[in-house]
């Protein structure tokens, strides 16, 4: 089956990969529901992870693995997807089709990448194990400043007013929260293990800040069109390695050995111990699929705005559900929070339109000429 490929313009000023063109139809289709997916990964993932914590659970290396555990299900679409190429082939095109896009290059790539992941999902679980989720939320909504910085030095990310502005108000909504430390320290909890969850929650934030300019630029070194079904298989190797990453820190932390007793001495029971554990994986995987899926489908940008919206969504969950408190400095920094994006995302908008401006501005005077050229 012949793909038709596109490029378009980054806010690098670069050549962004090679895109599938796909029919209007389905590609409106793929972002509503790429979008509930990112929706229900975004909100649910910290909730049920903090559940799990909150409810007897304390095995960090365990909640790290479920983040990126549920990489099966890729695999299931994948072959789906295979099957629906080779139908398509077999309609008048005698062209063997491909299983696999991904080359030898662009997959140790992604492995390193996937294994840096993994690395995260553990200082971020960590963070979860001892901050509320309010508080967690905040602090992972600054890995927008370190965004920046690292795109700066790995892509050539050009720095402008906007996300000047974001950058300073993201680190000031952080450093709000922390001037507060001790305000919404669980019940139980030393201030040594809150202050050790909150540093290491902002690592997350950095790392997390230095993997998706990371994953950019293994995409523009791939040297292959960027498929739907290759940002699949990426995602796909990028999980299978963050998970071997962190099953080796269960094994070393024998976390397999605790996991039937934890279970049985589980609050809410044996039984919705294991349920919780599966559909934290499911979760999770909703937001990596919504996530890379929304972006194929129409922008970074717009990923970036449905999970900036869903801040406060998250926010009031914990509140509602795990009856947090929300005092007035979480309050701050929310809105510093939601004033950054706001900036950043605005000063984005206005680079792309201005590129679509130019692009259809040379369009014409390319037309103009070869209409004069036409009339001599």
């Amino acid at each position: 089956m012949m793909e038709k490929v596109t490029t378009t313009t980054t806010t690098t000023g670069t050549t962004a990969p090679m895109t599938v063109k796909v029919s209007p139809a389905a590609k409106k289709t793929l972002l509503i529901l790429n979008c509930i997916l990112l929706s229900i990964g975004n909100c649910g993932g910290p909730l049920i992870m903090r559940l799990y914590f909150i409810h007897g659970g304390n095995r960090v290396w365990l909640s790290s693995f479920l983040e990126t555990a549920g990489w099966p299900f890729i695999v299931i679409v994948l072959i789906i997807l295979y099957f629906h190429r080779r139908a398509a082939g077999n309609n008048g095109n005698n062209k063997r089709t491909t299983f696999i896009y991904m080359r030898p290059r662009l997959f140790f790539a992604v492995a390193f990448v996937g294994v840096i992941t993994g690395f995260d999902d553990y200082l971020y679980a960590y963070g979860v194990a001892r901050l509320p989720v309010s508080t967690s939320a905040l602090i992972i909504a600054s890995q927008l400043a370190f965004t920046a910085f690292f795109a700066y030095l790995l892509v050539k990310q050009k720095f402008t007013a906007y996300s000047v502005n974001a950058v300073v108000l993201l680190t000031v909504g952080a450093g709000v929260l922390a001037l507060h430390t001790n305000s919404d320290r669980p019940e139980g909890e030393t201030k040594k293990q809150y202050v050790m969850g909150f540093v290491l929650t902002v690592a997350a934030a950095v790392l997390y800040g230095f993997i998706l300019p990371l994953i950019e630029l293994t995409y523009n070194k791939a040297k292959q069109a960027i498929t739907y079904t290759l940002v699949l298989e990426i995602q796909m190797v990028m999980c299978l390695f963050a998970t071997i990453f962190c099953m080796v820190g269960m094994i070393i932390n024998n976390d397999f050995k605790v996991i039937p007793r934890e279970a049985r001495e589980f609050d809410l029971g044996e039984t919705k111990y294991y349920i919780i554990m599966c559909f934290s994986a499911l979760i999770w995987q909703c937001f990596f699929l919504g996530a890379i899926g929304v972006i194929f489908c129409a922008s970074s940008l717009l990923s970036g705005i449905i999970i900036a919206v869903l801040l406060p969504v998250t926010e009031v969950l914990a509140v509602v559900f795990y009856k947090e408190k929300f005092q007035a400095e979480k309050g701050v920094a929310l809105v510093l929070s939601l004033w950054g994006f706001a900036s950043y995302f605005y000063g984005e908008y206005k680079f792309m339109k201005k590129s679509k401006d130019n692009t259809q501005s040379t369009q014409e005077s390319i037309e103009l000429a070869q209409a004069n050229y036409s009339s001599v």
